[in-house]
């Protein structure tokens, strides 16, 4: 009898429970209702020609360029770099060890070299592949100190 009366009490209290969820959500929902019907304040509104979306204003519509107008860009604009034949870097490479010829060269004075007198900027990389290139035909040669030298 105890454990009825008990879940009796269970029940009363689950039902009142939900009663008051339910009456409370329903004042929510008049009060959002209320505030929603009413027209926002003029300060706060929002303005229609710059929505913005993180801080960034909306681009505004631009026409498409024509045809005309592209290819005439692209001829104004700065050239694009050629693009150096096959196997360049070696030739290069080759050339500053062929100046510097009885010396033992590093490829750190092989790059300045090139920039200073060709203009070209190489990568220590693509300096060491040039090399590896030109050792296997035994056009160029290792010394015991890092250095490189024609064959």
């Amino acid at each position: 009898m105890a454990k009825t009366a008990m879940s009796q009490l269970e029940d009363q209290v689950e039902l009142i429970r939900r009663e008051a969820f339910a009456a409370g959500y329903a004042a929510a929902m008049r009060a959002v209702h209320e505030i929603a019907s009413r027209p926002a304040p003029a300060e706060n509104l929002p303005t229609p020609t710059a929505p913005t979306r993180r801080g960034r204003p909306a681009r505004q519509p631009q026409p498409a360029p024509s045809k005309a107008q592209a290819r005439r860009a692209r001829a104004e604009s700065k050239p694009t770099a050629k693009r150096l034949e096959r196997g360049s870097n070696a030739r290069f490479v080759e050339e500053a060890l062929r100046a510097r010829a009885p010396l033992a060269v590093r490829p750190a004075e092989i790059r300045a070299a090139l920039q200073r007198d060709k203009g070209v900027s190489l990568a220590f990389t693509s300096i060491r592949h040039a090399l590896g290139q030109l050792e296997a035909p035994k056009a160029v040669e290792r010394d015991g100190n890092g250095g490189w030298r024609i064959a």
